[in-house]
């Protein structure tokens, strides 16, 4: 059926586009929309510290700010279809349709699910909790404007887990909205997907709010989704001193999960297609299930199809914070800010869920002032921040029945984890076309935490309950440099050092690298040292194109792995490794209405010093992996997208785009087997907004997209595997035994057709 409705969507996509794109006429360059201001207007020229302004960061950070026009008139499902267009960024599919992985230079690339390694804020709020989880099913991409992406190690900016950098997306301005915003997107697969958008903007005041609510029935077994999604930013001029800022975020996720494949059952059955149960036929055909506890507790199991078992994720997430600034005067200003995060979780992913509760506060406060240092023009920052989260989640096991019923409670784990941190930042301007920077930042993270093991006995009974208690205080720093050097209008050089850290989360403590609950306490911080060198070169408004090209040693770094299918990712240190690679984007407008953007990313990432421990029945073998490259990671993406725009005339406002996102092939395991495929998507799209008022409204916006345009198969999310022995002869298995191995793969998306609509009033 999709195939159908994607060969309609492109014969009407080809006709629209002979009808108006060959007029050969042009467009004017896209308005792009002010971001928020939070903070104090009167600081005029002086840096303000990131998270809180786009524009505020290290003086030779590599950092996109990404265009909102280019995803304006396109729909807006996931958030990593905006993200793709900064360089450095990878995408995966993570658990659920719009939970998805997101990797700056490979650091989230190895991690299951949600994103981890980066710092991830909404208007200078964080949403990353104090344990360094994200989760972007609560960013609706309708609600944003710009998105700045910084790469590179952070930790002196952003603290504990930036060791990849930071996300800061900001809401669009109320004060260029000025009233309300509904749309409407529905495509293939029971894609739907309602909103409304308002903003308004006074002399005291500016707000911004989004309403929506996506569901969709997924393009294969038990994939179904709903989420609902409220945002809103609001300010208010308190006195000529005095700001305050209100952030508010209240999100429900419900999906249905189906099961990741192995390698070989991707390539025999992507979409489980003919799987309505489990047995020794249709395992042949490629289906994927988990093999439950007959009596949800122990013993026999019995084999279940993700329907039959109900997988999924039951979660709510909200999140209210608010930040005020003072003026002291027209060069100073204090900022003061707190934010209440909670998670709230109930997850059947496999043989087990998880369900627990999070809460978690963040406290941070600043104070900057420009002025000068020995004579020379130059911007003072000093920050204090604390953050604490308590730890409540407990593991069941998944009972037959279906619905997800819960069994036996087989794990429970409590505890805080809190993070107490201080920052110092110096901007100088050493010469007329030279900025220098200097920063440092030391964190100490505490983590006291409990996790209880429950056994139960085949013949019935009380459970045997094993305790394991950590309490684990690292002390962290992070030191940073950098240059920035304008020897004209066109050019701008900049280099950088920069330094992070991410400590152990709790959960990492408690599964052993066997995949079941146990002691994993040695685990350490893991660390990197990066240097940027970078050119951006703007000749005209036209043109834009910017290189830069990376280096970073890390130390202890943290790797989850999967070690087999119903069994739990483990984590553990690799003492040495190396990753370093080259970005290029470009923005070209070559004649008016033409529009050419391009991102790509070239990521080497290898072993230095890894020797991995292999363990079978009786046997057990070491395996020296340096130089080996580190699973998780491809070594290039590219993103090419053309676009053009009527400008004037009676088809002013209509225009496409074709674009391609091309992944490169990368190993899962550490052994440097099996390697997932090398996929390249195509999208096409035609839209048209007239940007003028129409009967009661403020203006009309409608698109048609074709994703995935000649229905590729292929992986949009593989985790990593393990490597195994044959237990009888003590021998590494091959790859043939490797890529039977289950828990890596999610297929992607077949040709979808998705059309919209979009009313101002």
């Amino acid at each position: 059926m999709y195939r159908h409705l994607c060969g309609l969507g492109v014969a009407m996509l080809a006709s629209a586009s002979a009808a108006g794109l060959a007029r050969g006429q042009s467009a004017p360059s896209p308005i792009t929309l002010p971001t928020v201001s939070v903070t104090a207007p009167t600081l005029g020229a002086g840096f303000l510290p990131p998270p809180y302004d786009a524009s505020a960061h290290a003086v030779g950070q590599t950092v996109t700010t990404i265009d909102p026009a280019l995803t304006a008139d396109q729909p807006a499902f996931q958030i990593g279809d905006t993200l793709r267009y900064a360089p450095g960024i990878s995408l995966k599919q993570g658990n659920g349709p719009r939970d998805q992985g997101i990797s700056i230079r490979g650091s989230n690339a190895r991690n299951g699910f949600g994103i981890r390694n980066i710092q991830v804020y909404e208007d200078g709020f964080p949403v990353t909790q104090p344990d360094g989880l994200s989760r972007t099913d609560i960013t609706d991409p309708h609600a944003y404007g710009d998105i700045d992406v910084y790469r590179g190690p952070s930790s002196a900016m952003f603290g504990n887990y930036a060791t990849g950098g930071a996300i800061n997306f900001h809401m669009r301005p109320g004060g260029a909205i000025q009233g309300i915003e509904i749309g409407s997107d529905a495509g293939s697969f029971g894609y739907v997907n309602e909103y409304g958008v308002f903003g308004g903007q006074d002399d005291n005041t500016e707000a911004t709010g989004l309403v929506s609510h996506v569901r969709g029935e997924g393009f294969q077994p038990n994939q179904g989704f709903s989420t609902t999604t409220g945002d809103i930013l609001a300010s208010y001029r308190l006195t000529d001193a005095d700001k305050l800022t209100v952030k508010l975020i209240e999100n429900y996720v419900g999906a249905a999960l189906p099961v990741r494949l192995s390698l070989n059952q991707f390539h025999r059955n992507p979409f489980q297609q003919g799987c309505p149960f489990i047995n020794a036929a249709t395992t042949a055909a490629g289906c994927a299930g988990v093999n439950l506890f007959v009596n949800g507790v122990s013993g026999p199991t019995v084999a279940q199809t993700p329907s039959q078992a109900g997988l999924g994720r039951h979660d709510l997430r909200s999140i209210g914070g608010g930040r005020w600034e003072h003026d002291f005067d027209a060069d100073t200003v204090w900022r003061v800010q707190l934010v209440y995060d909670n998670k709230d979780i109930n997850q059947p992913t496999g043989t087990t869920s998880a369900v627990g509760d999070q809460p978690a506060f963040n406290l941070l406060t600043d104070l900057t002032r420009h002025g000068t240092l020995l004579g020379m023009e130059a911007t003072h920052f000093a920050q204090f921040s604390f953050n604490t989260v308590h730890i409540a989640n407990d593991t069941y096991n998944v009972a037959p029945g279906g619905g997800a019923r819960l069994g036996a409670l087989t794990a429970a784990n409590y505890g805080t984890q809190s993070n107490l941190g201080g920052r110092v930042r110096e901007e100088v301007r050493l010469l007329p076309q030279v900025v220098g920077e200097i920063g440092f930042g030391v964190e100490t993270t505490d983590l006291d935490a409990t996790d209880l093991i429950y056994a139960y006995p085949a013949a019935g009974g009380a459970p045997t309950v094993s305790t394991i208690a950590v309490a684990r205080n690292f002390l962290n720093t992070a030191p940073e440099a950098s240059l920035r050097y304008r020897p004209s209008e066109a050019w701008q050089l900049r280099g950088r050092i920069g330094t992070g850290y991410g400590t152990p989360q709790a959960g990492n403590l408690f599964v052993t690298p066997a995949g079941v609950p146990g002691n994993n306490t040695q685990l350490k911080t893991q660390s990197n040292v990066g240097g940027d060198l970078g050119a951006d070169w703007t000749p005209s408004p036209d043109l834009s194109i910017s290189a830069t090209g990376f280096y970073e040693s890390f130390h202890d770094e943290l790797v989850s792995q999967s070690p087999g299918a119903g069994l739990q990712s483990f984590t553990f240190n690799v003492p040495r490794s190396e990753h370093h690679g080259a970005e290029v984007a470009a923005d070209w407008r070559p004649a008016p209405g033409w529009r050419a953007t391009l991102a790509y990313l070239h990521d080497d990432q290898f072993y230095q010093q890894y020797t991995e421990q292999l363990s079978a029945g009786t046997k057990t073998a070491s395996f020296n992996r340096a130089g080996n490259r580190i699973p998780g990671v491809e070594p290039n993406n590219l993103l090419v997208r053309i676009g053009y725009d009527q400008p004037s005339g009676p088809l002013a406002g209509l225009g496409g785009f074709v674009e391609t996102y091309w992944r490169d092939s990368y190993f899962l395991d550490n052994a440097n087997l099996i390697k997932a495929p090398a996929y390249a998507i195509v999208n096409l799209n035609i839209h048209y907004d007239p940007g003028v008022a129409l009967a009661y409204t403020q203006g009309i916006m409608l698109f048609l997209s074709v994703q995935n345009l000649f229905d590729k198969t292929y992986a949009a999310s593989a985790n990593n595997v393990s490597d195994s022995l044959d237990a009888t002869t003590g021998l590494q298995n091959n790859a043939a035994v490797i890529a039977n191995s289950g828990g890596s793969i999610y297929a992607g998306a077949p040709c979808t057709v998705i059309g919209g609509i979009k009313v101002k009033f």
